[in-house]
């Protein structure tokens, strides 16, 4: 089979793992059965500037006329701060140069916040993404494109791919559990956001493990990711008059987290809400696990499909009920494995998004 050659392009590279790097790295394994060839290139302005970075590019681009460059945007990415217009550059370096652009948007909405600054921020990066979506044949976008907030248009060459888990996790074997959790029940959390909100995502697991513990008489939770060392004296401290039995990790390699939420019964995922965009929900899905996690404008299909438990996230007592329900009924939990087992074979293995890309590298 002849290969075709085709480049990932990103922008900084993110501490201490970078998932979109992890997301290029397992398409473009998936992508060889299709005999696509990926490789791999930085624009490392925040190494050498961005002057220097913009010659490299496009001393580089010379190379690329006619070869399709998927480029990974996120705000922080392309700026230390979330003001992403050099990223613009990017696009017309490559525009310039005759390849064919897709631009894969990996934060397809802006940030929030209600300061002055934050709503500058958030034009700024509905700007970016709008003058990027010009610049490009195709956009892949990683939440169905009627729901993003900022309209974009829509042409028939965009597509809408979910990504996959950043995990060595083969769809035939999803269902896999390597580890019964020695008759404990035992719930996940992969992941705590940083600052502030971390600190409400910390208290809201809290809340949640006391909730289901008065009534399930004891639990195992399990903690890792970024951030969750952090949180880890928090958790101890508020936990430490109930039967629940403490593990914190931290940041491990893929193939112990795949076996650590392989061995669990639940995810619980308070990082926001859940969305086809965020690869630590779907972590969870591609371990066979029922997943409880916030709704929002972004749940839809397919992520809806796959064994999710939604909760509003206003409603501080959801979250321990949901919970205690699918720890206690057997049935009801291993009808949301399967579910999830399902939707990740369908939409979230790497092949199946593969097979996505394909469609239009070809």
């Amino acid at each position: 089979m002849n290969e075709r050659r085709i480049i990932a392009l990103l922008g900084r590279r993110d501490e201490p793992t970078d998932a979109v790097e992890e997301y290029c790295r397992y398409l473009s394994g998936a992508l060889s059965a299709h005999g696509i060839e990926m490789e791999l290139g930085r624009v490392s302005w925040a190494e050498r500037g961005w002057p220097a970075a913009l010659r490299e590019l496009r001393q580089k681009t010379g190379a690329w006329r006619g070869q399709w460059v998927l480029v990974q945007y996120t705000a922080l990415a392309w700026s230390a701060r979330g003001f992403p217009l050099r990223f613009l550059r990017v696009m017309r370096a490559l525009r310039d140069s005759g390849a064919r652009v897709a631009v894969v948007y990996h934060d397809v909405e802006p940030y929030a916040g209600g300061r002055v600054v934050d709503k500058i921020r958030h034009r700024v990066q509905i700007h970016t993404m709008r003058r990027a979506l010009l610049a490009s044949e195709v956009a892949v976008y990683t939440i169905p494109p009627e729901k993003v907030s900022w309209g974009p248009p829509r042409r028939k060459s965009d597509v809408f791919i979910p990504v996959g888990a950043n995990l060595p996790v083969a769809a035939e074997s999803a269902s896999e559990k390597n580890d019964p959790g020695g008759g404990i029940p035992t719930a996940a959390v992969f992941g705590i956001t940083g600052g502030e909100a971390g600190v409400e995502e910390t208290s809201r697991i809290i809340e949640a493990v006391r909730f289901a513990v008065k009534r399930l008489g004891k639990l195992r939770l399990v903690v890792l990711g970024r951030n969750s060392e952090s949180a880890e004296t928090k958790l101890r401290q508020a936990l430490c008059d109930v039967s629940v039995e403490i593990r914190v990790l931290g940041v491990v390699a893929a193939e112990e987290v795949a076996r650590v939420l392989s061995a669990s019964d639940v995810l619980i995922f308070v990082r926001g809400a859940i969305s086809s965009r965020r690869g630590s929900a779907i972590a969870g899905i591609a371990c066979g696990l029922p997943v409880i996690a916030c709704a929002s404008s972004e749940a839809a299909p397919p992520i809806t499909d796959a064994g999710v438990v939604l909760i509003a996230r206003e409603d501080k007592t959801q979250l321990g009920e949901a919970l205690v329900r699918v720890l206690a009924d057997r049935g009801y939990r291993d009808a949301l494995a399967e579910r999830s087992r399902v939707a990740y074979r369908q939409f979230f293995a790497w092949p199946a998004i593969a097979a996505r890309y394909a469609e239009f590298l070809g």
